[in-house]
């Protein structure tokens, strides 16, 4: 007989909040209003270094600038002698609401320079990082030269205090400069001095300070002369850090500073588009939060659904993040998964069935990962079949028997529960997310509710019910183990065993418990393990292959039964900040279109699922749905469930060229809906909650 037992998992998820940093988050939401998603980041191996035993990357590094790259950004702000004048040491300029305005609409309309005149610079190429050095430029040293194609608009709030009266990609001073440096202020020295990356978008906001013009402004609370001070440390900053890269090169572009003359309540009143945070502390809407925007994919990806007769699966309710809807059940039950839960017992689950008879009941369940099988046996009824029975008894109270109070044990040897009312409760399992910890509660009910094995569970809760989860290892080791007790309608083996186990598709022994990730109906993101179990994908109607970089393994037999021209192999791609992808995009979004209008899935997929084959299904998003970049970025990081998605540092840059290439498509004029310092900014922070774990 099987048991179970219930443990404490190793930290995966926290209860508690992402520090609210005003200083590296736009998120409005008050501090401790959600907690962080339940995901992880992956290690993506960029590929061998040079130098090493392996086979250097056969794509060549980065060509060395051009003469293009003299080629600049116009700008508004450019002479700055056009503007007044109002500090000659060092010089300062001024400037209105409107000419800001104007300036950071004109940005937004010019095209990115190429990523081969900013990569590998982007990178960050500290003199003293020799592995950094050798793997991006080896002996070139004309690769360290600071790009001369930009001219970017840097805005920074007097005092840092960016939870009110923030402008649109506004930023605090000391996110990119030494503020109690004075006279010898100076840009922070953010190149790692150590190391191997390609994902440093932590040091983009800085890196683009250094090639823009320095917009300071302040609120109602900054007075005039401490917008001069913290203008004319920016004006000395710029001056060293020319003087410190341009070499003499008399061709080094020029930056300046500039004071806002205007009253914050001007930009409010007359140029709402500007204002990401108004001057109480209220959101606008009018510029994209990355925070918030996740958040609303993740509630529309998870929204709760009926899986069962009035058992639905979704999300914890959260009235300012998904306002609840006329259509929406009103539910009797609301069972909670969550890594601190004990499974309640006999007596606490029929007295809760009695009082939801009157008003709404709340109570919690060990979530997905924390609930393991035993193989010996152990008196009592494993909680996981208890609660399964104790919630179809509720939801189904006219097709369940009733059991006497007298009986000690029904047929199969669990505790006997008596009929607690004639009247059906609907019941919501939930958790933060929507699937992370309601996983194994919702697959455990669905094989018991529907009598069916636990391979077709999977399959169809994915599929037929529309409903993306992720389950753990342990979790599809317990579910096997208790499938003769959750469908005791299987015939059994002479072992004990359902029949059906000796009858399981091979897939299901090869999976992890995670499935791919459905992006859209079309189209699915996986990894290389997923790639390399076909009976699953066909099982899941995938039937066709994009894979990038990571070629599958399967034997011939698998190839010819799938057919050439459903699979694709896009070679010499590797995650190593240096292979370009945007020029494999038209030819990967043909392969993925081709499956749509056969109305067949595309399993996009490369080593780990989130950099490469990210990047394409973003590109797909970004085409077939016209979002932006940063709308499509959320969009697939929030149905990538627990894996989070990182593209690096060239790849994100591409994809803003992609942007502008799929707006002209359109027929649209070229308009960025936020500027690549302050991209690189939010990514950054998304997943800073993570890294530290």
């Amino acid at each position: 007989m099987s048991t179970l037992v219930l443990h404490q998992p190793v930290s995966r998820t926290t209860l508690t909040p992402p520090p609210h940093n005003p200083g590296l988050s736009i998120d409005t939401a008050r501090p401790g209003s959600a907690p962080i998603p339940n995901k992880h980041l992956s290690y993506c191996p960029p590929g061998p270094a040079p130098g090493s035993s392996q086979q250097v990357p056969a794509t060549p590094p980065a060509s060395p600038p051009s003469k293009n790259a003299s080629l600049q950004t116009l700008s508004i702000l450019y002479p700055a002698e056009n503007h007044r004048k109002v500090s000659d040491r060092p010089p300062i300029y001024s400037i209105d609401a409107v000419t800001l305005t104007a300036a950071t609409n004109e940005l937004a309309t010019q095209l990115f320079p190429d990523p081969k005149l900013v990569f590998p610079w982007l990178h960050g190429l500290h003199s003293e990082n020799q592995v950094q050095l050798a793997f991006f430029i080896a002996r070139r040293r004309a690769l360290r030269i600071t790009p001369k194609c930009f001219r970017g608009i840097t805005i920074v709030k007097v005092g840092g205090d960016l939870t009110r009266s923030r402008l649109k990609g506004a930023i605090s001073a000391d996110e990119v400069l030494n503020v109690d440096c004075g006279r010898d202020a100076s840009f922070l020295d953010i190149d790692p001095r150590d190391g191997f990356s390609v994902r440093n978008f932590q040091i983009q906001t800085t890196k683009m300070a250094m090639v823009s013009d320095i917009v300071v402004y302040g609120d109602d609370t900054a007075s005039k002369a401490q917008i001069q001070s913290l203008a004319e440390k920016f004006a000395i900053a710029q001056n060293t850090w020319r003087v410190k890269n341009g070499n003499g090169d008399p061709d080094t572009p020029i930056y300046h500073t500039f004071i806002i003359s205007s009253p914050f309540e001007d930009f409010e009143k007359n140029h709402p588009d500007m204002i990401a945070i108004d001057s109480q502390g209220q959101s606008t809407g009018k510029v994209m939060d990355f925070f918030q925007w996740e958040r609303k994919e993740m509630c529309s990806m998870s929204k709760a659904s009926e899986i069962a007769n009035n058992v639905w699966l979704g999300p914890t309710p959260d009235s300012l993040l998904c306002p609840p809807s006329d259509d929406d059940p009103a539910f009797d039950i609301f069972i909670e998964a969550n890594d601190l839960a004990q499974a309640p017992d006999f007596q606490t689950l029929k007295r809760i069935g009695e009082l939801s008879y009157s008003a709404p009941q709340h109570l919690e369940f060990p979530s997905s990962g924390s609930i393991v099988p035993q193989t010996h046996g152990k008196s009592g009824t494993d909680p996981l079949k208890l609660m399964c029975q104790w919630m179809r008894k509720l939801a189904n109270p006219s097709t369940t028997p009733e059991a006497s109070d007298d009986d000690e044990n029904d047929s199969d040897g669990d505790i006997p529960m008596k009929q607690l009312h004639p009247q059906s409760r609907r019941i919501l399992i939930h958790c933060t997310d929507g699937y992370t910890e309601s996983t194994l509660l919702a697959l455990a009910y669905f094989m018991y509710a529907e009598q069916i094995p636990v391979h077709e569970a999977w399959l169809r809760l994915h599929c037929e019910k529309g409903r993306n989860f992720f389950a753990y290892p342990s979790d599809v080791a317990l579910l096997a183990s208790l499938q003769p007790k959750l469908v005791p309608s299987l015939p059994l083996t002479s072992r004990g065993r359902s029949h059906v186990a000796r009858d399981e598709p091979p897939w299901l022994s090869r999976i992890d418990g995670s499935l791919p990730s459905r992006i859209l109906p079309y189209m699915y993101l996986g990894n290389l393990t997923h790639a390399n179990n076909p009976d699953l994908l066909r099982a899941m109607g995938i039937k066709r292959i994009l894979s990038v970089g990571e070629p599958v393994n399967w034997p011939k037999h698998q190839v010819d039964s799938w057919g050439a021209r459903n699979l694709l192999f896009i070679d010499r791609v590797q995650d190593n900040g240096v292979d370009p992808l945007m020029k494999d995009f038209e030819r990967c979004l043909e392969f993925i279109g081709r499956g749509k209008l056969d109305c067949t899935a595309t399993l996009v997929h490369c080593r780990v699922g989130v950099s490469r084959s990210a990047t394409i299904c973003i590109a797909e998003v970004m085409s077939s749905l016209g979002l932006s970049f940063p709308r499509a970025y959320c969009f697939v990081r929030a149905r990538r469930l627990n894996v989070i998605i990182q593209p690096h540092l060239r790849f994100a840059y591409e994809l803003l060229k992609w942007d502008e290439v799929c707006q002209m498509k359109r027929g649209q004029g070229v308009r960025r809906e936020l500027e690549w310092g302050t991209v690189a900014r939010e990514i950054a922070a998304l997943n800073r909650p993570y890294a530290a774990r």
